[in-house]
């Protein structure tokens, strides 16, 4: 997970560790994803001045992660990611995922991203009053937060650590999944009894709906399904 202002580098960070891989990591060249907002076509200026836009977006952003992450991929989101409970979100992804997950944090100066973006071209850079709210928006990562941790912290004179982010990716244990995100195998012990069940559950609701409807009427059979049956007259 890649975070910072606008401009601070992430995209250029990203592109280092993507070459360190490639280069060190032969069997990973085709399992690597850059997720960023230029390839999810987000106008960030538009988007970042409207906060139902945002939510959008970000949005759009975890659903593409959400599609690709897995043990065996790596996925690097090249975003702004400066709102700590979006950084959750992807976190419980990962842990979902039985995958490793860490954040850099390319951490430069207001002074400084605001130089750099006078840099870009017209078309890419953003204005000046969305820059000033995104950074006052900002939320730095804590690497006492667990969603936060492994932190790296990278500034504009300092040489990416490519190969600890490998080993913090590649060699350590995932954390365990949580109870509630994992499905639960039906238990051989009570699948006939729960069928059982179920089926008495249906027939009971069509005899109650016989009752109180004309044949041809569309229904909805059991309070929790949104499907419309319509039962039949059929004479033997």
């Amino acid at each position: 997970v890649m975070t910072g202002f606008p401009c601070s580098g992430k995209s250029l960070r990203a592109q280092q560790l993507i070459d360190y891989i490639k280069a060190n990591y032969p069997d990973y060249v085709d399992h690597i994803h850059l997720i960023s907002d230029h390839n999810q076509m987000v106008d960030r200026n538009k988007v970042y001045e409207a906060s139902n836009q945002e939510k959008s977006a970000r949005g759009h952003l975890k659903a593409a992660v959400e599609r690709l992450i897995s043990n065996k991929e790596i996925v690097i989101l090249d975003s702004l990611n400066y709102i700590k409970g979006f950084r959750y979100e992807l976190y419980c992804i990962s842990k979902s995922a039985k995958t490793t997950h860490c954040v850099i944090f390319c951490a430069e100066t207001k002074e400084q991203v605001e130089e750099w973006n006078c840099k870009r071209e017209d078309s890419q850079q953003y204005r000046q009053d969305i820059l000033d709210a995104l950074v006052m928006r900002f939320e730095p990562p804590d690497p006492r937060n667990r969603w936060d941790s492994p932190l790296f912290v990278i500034q504009k004179v300092d040489q990416l650590p490519c190969q600890t982010i490998c080993d913090a990716l590649f060699h350590r244990k995932p954390p365990p999944p949580n109870q509630s995100t994992q499905c639960q195998p039906l238990s051989t012990d009570n699948l006939l009894y729960e069928m059982e069940k179920i089926t008495m559950e249906m027939i009971t609701a069509i005899f109650q709906q016989q009752n109180k409807h004309l044949p041809g009427e569309e229904i909805v059979l059991l309070p929790e399904s949104k499907e419309k049956i319509s039962l039949i007259l059929s004479t033997l």
